[in-house]
């Protein structure tokens, strides 16, 4: 147990029982807990296994490289179509957690045991991700823009990418990429 995690099972609110638990099957399995994300995490020799977290409508163990799990029992969900490493397993109440105890262990040990082998997820290349035509001509126009955002690292020109494109109207897109446009400038990321 690390101590740094214990505000997270102490609080009150709707996931105490089933947090307890999986951390208990957690521990079980002598990973280490650390704090990270403002969740707790489970590492093997410092690389990130599992974490687990709480949403309004479930809670969750969410496996870092969950993608290159094998999953017999079909119960990892890959939270959108976006996700490209990690895969949960979600809960609503403390008896599906019982109930799958010896599945969510072995899960545990086949997440190290991926992770010893030094398998790796194959994810997306920044440029196969789509490109909103409107952005796409702001790049065009604006030599300067172009260079700000050819020099941000992949993970965060991914980041605009996704949020330009998930806009369903040209109108929308076009003020999302107004609005970010000083940010990129500055060299920083979406959540910056």
């Amino acid at each position: 147990m690390n101590p740094k995690t214990d505000f997270f099972f102490n609080e009150a609110g709707p996931w105490q029982k089933e947090f307890k638990k999986l951390r208990a099957i957690a521990l079980s399995t002598e990973l280490v807990e650390d704090l990270k994300w403002g969740c707790p995490c489970y590492t093997y020799e410092g690389k990130n296994i599992f974490l687990i977290h709480g949403f309004k409508e479930y809670c969750a163990l969410l496996f870092f490289k969950g993608a290159l799990m094998k999953d017999p029992d079909h119960i990892l969900i890959q939270q959108s179509e976006n996700v490209q490493a990690a895969r949960q397993i979600r809960f609503t109440d403390i008896e599906q957690i019982n109930d799958l105890e010896k599945i969510l262990r072995n899960y545990m040990f086949e997440a190290v045991e991926i992770e010893e082998s030094g398998a790796k997820v194959e994810m997306k290349k920044t440029k196969e991700f789509e490109m909103a035509e409107e952005f796409q001509q702001q790049l065009d126009k604006n030599p300067e823009l172009k260079e700000a955002f050819e020099a941000l690292t992949p993970g965060r020109q991914r980041a605009y990418l996704l949020h330009f494109s998930s806009a369903k109207q040209s109108k929308t897109r076009e003020s999302r990429i107004e609005k970010c446009i000083p940010q990129i400038l500055e060299g920083r990321g979406i959540n910056d």
